[in-house]
């Protein structure tokens, strides 16, 4: 056995494994970080590496059976004992070719930890990074909600990090379907000094993501990877990823900050992939019933295959909360959303999505606005980068009555994340309540830019215009940019029979809801309303008495059985009291509309106790008690928060074109606050 190693050594076999597996490593190192770069297919990476391996045993065999000497290459057995080195020139060789490796070595490890940061324009941080929509290179395009749920994640791990500036998703978003990206042009729009690009492929049950991070001032590429996994092995990926990520922009982690990126939510595959499906629908700006719901059964079978997915449940207190708040406010949401938040918290008690959803139940459900907010700095302390949670900081001080604060907190949460949709469109709602129409316009316009595929984005556009100039055409331009089909809960339907009535086209209105093919529409808060509810309405407005009762008739149940699902629900009783205003049960309108009144008081919270005035003021006028409706109306017109984009608006324009009011327009006291400048 020692002839055969000293064989082995005599015939320079070890040096040329050595040499053959460094050499190896140098290639697979340049095609795993180079090949990205020129989008060079996975598959030549992985030939190479197949190629390389099995040249190994061919080097080391050639090594045994051939020597290098100075007359050039000759069968070992041929070189004599005296000779068999020929070492001044090998040495010479492998000197030459280790010296190589190691400036390429040098050069790497160059890359890797001393590449230079970009040096980007006064008041962006170095260490800024928007992560652009990845690419989906599957062959199915249905597992395009793989690509974007991997971005999710990304997102929220990097958002763990303090010492990093991070763009929402919602920002990043608008540039999914951009074909040729400028990567200068984006990175100065969204106040970054980096840009991170990448797609995604996956086939069967493996997952490919490339990743290339970019200096968006020069439009240099800083680093890339490339990491091509089982479903299984890929989990937590992107919280490795973001540790790299931060990593090459020498942003430093704190210990608790490296545990909460390192930490996979969950070990069940199948679990993460309806985790990842139902992240895009909860997170949208037009914060839909329908999507919403789809979320609550994608979260709900993830947590069925995973019971001790904390993230998961998280998510899921949120859109149930949401659900409640936006749409439904029933008990099996309010205790639903509860307990998901708090199983989430005894399964991991620092997660910052947890207690970001406790707070919206604080705030939401118990109106305890102080507790609420401690749950966001908790959260806001967990995700440092989160610009949401900042937004719901300024909701609570509208709520409190603290409009300019709220106006202030918003815009600097646009500063920090200006492409946010969801930020800017609490921006157009802040400033029209506030009864800034110049700045509700130009906030408008940046809600279209930045979703241009949103509903409501164009139908809060009319309104902003309508209640400004007071043209009660404002709507139509804006609806006629929304192709037909396109209907999420009935709300286009709504816009458009509001158009009609606004222009006192009743037999338009009356078209547009025998066309729409939902039987419920998103018009007031607290649910949806039944059409016959709208039809009565129309006729109501042109005198058809007969067909407003049949109609109201048919409709008053579903708003009685609304009352009784959720008794402490102001706004269930404010539509009560207006739909019995309209078929002139006096005493039972004015009960319901002062109940609403009582369940949320305007001292407890500005935004919606100002709406409750509105409906009960409206009440009034419908019922014939002017006296009571006029002082109240003179006081709304003064109130931050009376302003909305339904009947029970009360602003100037309001005022002078619904039909609604048309009863009060013999009041000479009605028609002195119409010529309020």
């Amino acid at each position: 056995m020692r002839k055969f190693f000293a064989e082995l050594q005599r015939r320079h076999v070890y040096r040329a494994a050595v040499l053959y597996t460094m050499t190896s490593w140098l290639l697979i190192q340049v095609a795993t970080q180079v090949f990205p770069f020129f989008a060079i297919p996975d598959w030549v990476v992985r030939l190479i590496i197949i190629l390389l391996v099995i040249g190994f045993p061919i080097a080391v065999a050639l090594a045994w059976a051939f020597e290098l000497t100075p007359e050039g290459i000759v069968k070992t057995d041929e070189v004599p004992a005296g000779k068999s080195t020929g070492w001044p020139l090998v040495h010479r060789i492998y000197t030459g070719v280790i010296g190589i490796l190691a400036i390429a070595i040098a050069f790497l490890l160059y890359l890797r930890f001393s590449s230079t940061l970009p040096e980007p324009a006064d008041g962006i941080s170095a260490k800024s990074i928007a992560v652009l929509p990845f690419e989906n290179y599957s062959a199915e395009k249905e597992n395009s909600y793989f690509a974007d749920g991997i971005l999710d994640d990304l997102l929220t791990n990097l958002a763990k990090i303090q010492a990093l500036t991070v763009i929402s998703r919602t920002s990043v978003m608008k540039y999914r379907d951009v074909e040729k990206r400028d990567i200068r042009e984006i990175g100065k729009t969204l106040g970054v000094a980096t840009i991170l690009e990448g797609s995604v492929r996956r086939e069967k049950d493996r997952v490919v993501v490339n990743v290339q991070l970019i200096d968006a001032e020069r439009d240099r590429h800083l680093w890339a990877h490339r990491y091509d996994r089982t479903i299984q092995d890929s989990l937590g990926l992107e919280g490795e990823l973001a540790t790299e990520i931060a990593d090459a922009l020498r942003a430093r982690l704190t210990p608790e900050e490296k545990e909460r990126v390192a930490k996979i939510p969950t070990q069940n595959a199948e679990a993460y992939l309806l985790y990842l499906q139902a992240l895009p629908l909860e997170q949208g700006p037009d914060t839909l019933l329908q999507d919403y719901r789809k979320a609550v059964d994608l979260y709900s079978r993830a947590i069925a295959l995973d019971p001790e997915f904390a993230l998961a449940r998280a998510h899921l207190a949120s859109t149930c909360a949401e659900i409640f708040h936006f749409h439904e406010p029933l008990d099996t949401w309010r205790n639903r959303a509860r307990s998901e938040a708090e199983a989430a918290l005894r399964l991991q008690p620092d997660l910052g999505e947890a207690h970001f959803a406790l707070g919206q139940c604080t705030y939401w459900f118990d109106e305890d606005y102080e507790r609420a907010l401690a749950e966001f700095a908790i959260a806001q302390r967990a995700l440092p980068n989160d610009s949401n949670i900042g937004a719901y900081v300024a909701a609570i001080r509208r709520r409190q009555g603290r409009w300019d604060d709220a106006l202030a907190t918003y815009q600097r949460m646009e500063k920090l994340d200006p492409q946010n949709p969801n930020i800017i469109r609490n921006l157009v709602f802040t400033n029209t309540s506030m009864r800034r129409w110049p700045q509700a316009a130009q906030a408008a316009a940046r809600f279209r830019a930045v979703a241009p595929d949103s509903v409501v984005a164009k139908i809060q556009s009319g309104y902003v215009d309508f209640l400004w100039k007071g043209d009660p055409g404002a709507l139509r331009p804006w609806l006629a940019n929304i192709p037909p089909g396109n209907d999420p809960d009935g709300v286009v339907t709504c816009a458009r029979w509001e158009d009609a009535m606004l222009r006192r086209d009743f037999a338009a209105a009356d078209e547009v809801l025998a066309q729409a093919a939902p039987n419920e529409f998103s018009y007031l808060n607290g649910g949806l309303q039944p059409k016959s509810f709208f039809i009565g309405i129309t006729a109501v407005a042109r005198g058809d008495q007969a067909a407003a009762e049949q109609n109201f008739t048919a409709a008053l149940p579903a708003f009685e059985n609304a009352v009784q699902e959720a008794a402490e629900a102001a706004d269930r009783h404010a539509n009560l009291g207006l739909l019995y205003a309209f078929m002139g049960r006096e005493a039972d309108a004015i009960r319901e509309g002062r109940l609403a009144v009582q369940l949320k008081p305007e001292a407890k919270d500005a935004n919606d106790g100002a709406i409750m005035l509105c409906y009960l003021a409206l009440i009034y006028a419908r019922v014939g008690e002017a006296d009571q409706a006029i002082p109240l109306i003179d006081q709304l017109l003064k109130t931050p928060g009376a302003v909305d984009s339904v009947n029970y608006s009360i602003t100037l324009n309001d005022l002078r074109h619904r039909w609604e009011w048309d009863p009060m327009r013999n009041d000479p006291r009605f028609l002195k606050l119409l010529q309020t400048p």
